[in-house]
C-alpha cells in the first residue's frame, strides 16, 4: 500500500495517537507516497466530468492538502484557483509542487467549517476529506461552502459505491472504522476518520437543505456494479439563488 518514499510504521502510529492538524502536518512531506493520495484515475475521471459542465471562473479546492485536486481546477477554471486547508505543512508542500501556468494560484490556511471567503468562487471542489467531518458537522460545512459560491456556481466531489459484505474491501473499511472509534474512545486528543460515515443519501439531503439542487453523474471510467448501478458518480451540487 505504500512506496518506499512513504511513512514508516512508526511514523503513522505517531501521526494517528495526534490530532487530526498534527497529524497532517507531520504526515505530509510523505503523503504523496500513501494511498491516502486521491488516486489520479479519480482525479482524470472528475476532470472531465468537470471539463463538459464548465468552463469555470473562480475555483477553490476545499480541504486541498498537498495540491493534487488543485490541479485539477486549474484545468477547468479561467481566473483563479485557490486551495484551503488547515494543516501548515500539507500547505507548504502544496506550494513547493512545480505546476504549469495557468489561472492565478493562492493558498490559504483556514478550517473549512469557517472559511474566511466571501460568494466569490464559481466552482468547489473536495477530494477524499468528508470521512474528516461527523455526520453532525455537514450541515454546517455545506453552509459555509453555499456561502463562498456565487448564485449557479456548483460544488463538486467524487463519491466511490461502497464495498458490499461479500467483498473483502467492505470488512477493511469497517474494521477501520472500529479501530479508529476505539481509538477515540481511548485517546485524546481524538483522530475523526471514519470511512463509512459519509453515507451518499444522508448526504444528497443535507445539501438540499443547504440551499443546493443536486445533479449525480455517473463516472464512466469505473464501470458498473452487477446491479447496473455506477461504481462511481460525480455530485455536482448547483447553489439556488
Amino acid at each position: 500500500m505504500f512506496s518506499p518514499e512513504g511513512p514508516s510504521l512508526r511514523e503513522l502510529a505517531v501521526q494517528a495517537l495526534s490530532s487530526v492538524e498534527r497529524g497532517y502536518d507531520l504526515l505530509a512531506p510523505k503523503f504523496d507516497h500513501t494511498p491516502f493520495r486521491t488516486p489520479d484515475s479519480v482525479l482524470e475521471a472528475v476532470a472531465g466530468a468537470l471539463t463538459r459542465l464548465g468552463p469555470f471562473g473562480h475555483g477553490l479546492d476545499l480541504c486541498c492538502g498537498t495540491g493534487a485536486g488543485t490541479d485539477v481546477l486549474a484545468r477547468v477554471c479561467r481566473d483563479s484557483v485557490t486551495g484551503v486547508d488547515f494543516s501548515a505543512g500539507m500547505l507548504d508542500v502544496a506550494r513547493r509542487q512545480p505546476r504549469p501556468g495557468g489561472p492565478r494560484l493562492a493558498w490559504v490556511r483556514a478550517d473549512a467549517r469557517a472559511l474566511p471567503f466571501a460568494s466569490a468562487f464559481d466552482l468547489v471542489v473536495s477530494f477524499g476529506a468528508f470521512g474528516h467531518f461527523l455526520p453532525r458537522e455537514l450541515p454546517g460545512l455545506f453552509a459555509e461552502v453555499h456561502s463562498v459560491l456565487r448564485p449557479g456556481g456548483r460544488f463538486a466531489f467524487p463519491v466511490l459505491a461502497p464495498p458490499r459484505p461479500s467483498r473483502p474491501g467492505f470488512w477493511i473499511l469497517l474494521g477501520f472504522d472500529t479501530v479508529m472509534r476505539v481509538r477515540n474512545a481511548l485517546w485524546r486528543p481524538p483522530f475523526v476518520m471514519y470511512y463509512r460515515a459519509f453515507r451518499l443519501g444522508a448526504v444528497l439531503a443535507e445539501l438540499e437543505r443547504a440551499g443546493f439542487a443536486v445533479d449525480l453523474y455517473a463516472l464512466p471510467e469505473f464501470g458498473r456494479r452487477d446491479d447496473g448501478s455506477p461504481r462511481a458518480r460525480l455530485v455536482a451540487a448547483r447553489r439556488l439563488p
